[in-house]
């Protein structure tokens, strides 16, 4: 069975990473620039094709892939007599690989059935590299002949592939685990900074902390800069973690149950990004911290 032709948006880290892999099976690839053209060009080089509207790539493909920064994006993307939604027919399929809001997940989805073509949410676990090899957790969700359909392809960028439920599923599931995850990382990089302030040596927390119930990857990622001063080991920026945050919050008011847990984590990481931190790794909330307490004294 020939493999489908797959038009892919958003070549950014994880994109570029997917793509690669992708071509790596012998996909055909079907690419469109969106902020810049050093991935997109170099997927070209490697045999994909260029169009310039999001129409035309929908029109070119059979599965449209979306791996971008936002709900707007996305949304940005999908509308409008250029958009991805103008471009579909009968059969195609559209992923939205990013981390949106389910409510705009469910919207988009209900327009892209009204063309007779199937949507999904689909986000994502692990990292770039983890791509590059086909190692993903893929949260997907949609209507599951949709779903079925798309598993091969899937089942080649992901270790793990799960279906979640209905459209919207998914993004969920990822705004519950990104909430939980950058809760915790922002919890670990004040507790380093709180040692600091009472003059206990982070590794020695560190070594109490993770010999008990409290160990977690999270914790590791975090002391991977508070000890040990590397920042890329938790690859994830603190304006991604502020968008993901917020969006969880959107999320739960929405459903009628305002989220308290999370507002401290999304004043901290909004805090930060004021004092132009934002392109800075997660982890390195330990140093926002150490600034904040020691700023008065």
């Amino acid at each position: 069975m020939s493999k489908p032709t797959i038009g892919f948006i958003g070549l950014g880290l994880m994109g570029e990473a997917m793509v690669r892999r992708l071509q790596s099976l012998d996909y055909a690839l079907n690419v469109i620039a969106n902020r810049s053209r050093i991935n997109v060009d170099a997927a070209i080089e490697r045999g994909a094709t260029e169009f310039k509207t999001a129409r035309e790539l929908a029109e070119a493909s059979d599965i449209v892939m979306l791996c971008m920064d936002s709900s707007a994006s996305v949304e940005q993307r999908m509308h409008g007599v250029d958009g991805v939604i103008a471009g579909l027919s009968a059969g195609k399929t559209v992923i939205d690989f990013g981390t949106s809001l389910p409510a705009s997940t469910r919207a988009l989805g209900e327009e892209v059935a009204a063309v007779g073509a199937g949507y999904m949410d689909a986000p994502l676990g692990r990292t770039p590299q983890h791509a590059v090899d086909g190692l993903l957790n893929i949260m997907g969700a949609g209507d599951r002949a949709v779903f079925d359909r798309a598993k091969p392809v899937l089942d080649d960028l992901g270790e793990n592939v799960y279906h979640m439920g209905p459209l919207g599923a998914g993004h969920t599931a990822k705004l519950i685990n990104n909430f939980f995850g950058m809760t915790l990382a922002t919890s670990m990089a004040e507790a380093f900074a709180m040692a600091d302030l009472a003059s206990v040596d982070r590794k020695a927390l560190y070594d109490v902390m993770a010999a008990g119930p409290l160990h977690s990857t999270m914790m590791d990622l975090v002391k991977g800069y508070a000890v040990d001063g590397k920042p890329e080991d938790l690859a994830f920026a603190i304006k991604n973690a502020r968008k993901d945050v917020g969006y969880y919050a959107t999320m739960a008011d929405d459903a009628g149950a305002p989220s308290l847990m999370s507002q401290g984590t999304k004043q901290a990481l909004a805090i930060a990004m004021t004092q132009g931190r934002g392109d800075q790794m997660v982890s390195q909330m330990v140093d926002f911290f150490a600034e904040m307490f020691t700023s008065g004294k």
